[in-house]
């Protein structure tokens, strides 16, 4: 990737994996970005794990599945870098292989809550 100046990008699900290795490529490429999840110290983590470079990052702590926790990470944002250029939608969750009908409501809820009402959101 090569530097682009003054951009910043969020990633959702940034703490760890896919996540974590595109938020800290965009970052190392000089975009400002914003390292979004759950737990705020695995982010923290990450950012460290990134190294020293010319853009900023910032941990924003957000379950994506809760509109009012996306509205306060996009203020957070503005405030922050007073734009948003790119939104990586990669956080995601999964349930193990089982019948449909042996699958808790509560965890249908929060797999429906991630991967499909926290891209909308």
């Amino acid at each position: 990737m090569t530097a682009i100046a003054e951009k910043t990008a969020i990633v959702t699900g940034a703490g760890t994996g896919i996540g974590k290795s595109v938020a800290t490529a965009l970052l190392q490429a000089g975009w400002n970005t914003v390292f979004c999840g759950r737990r705020k110290t695995v982010l923290e983590e990450a950012i460290a794990d990134a190294g020293k470079t010319q853009a900023k990052a910032l941990a924003v702590a957000c379950d994506i599945s809760k509109a009012a926790e996306v509205d306060d990470m996009f203020e957070t944002v503005l405030e922050a870098f007073g734009r948003v250029d790119l939104l990586f939608n990669n956080a995601g969750m999964g349930y193990k292989s089982t019948l449909i009908d042996e699958i808790p409501v509560e965890v249908w809820n929060d797999v429906v809550g991630v991967n499909l009402t926290g891209s909308f959101l």
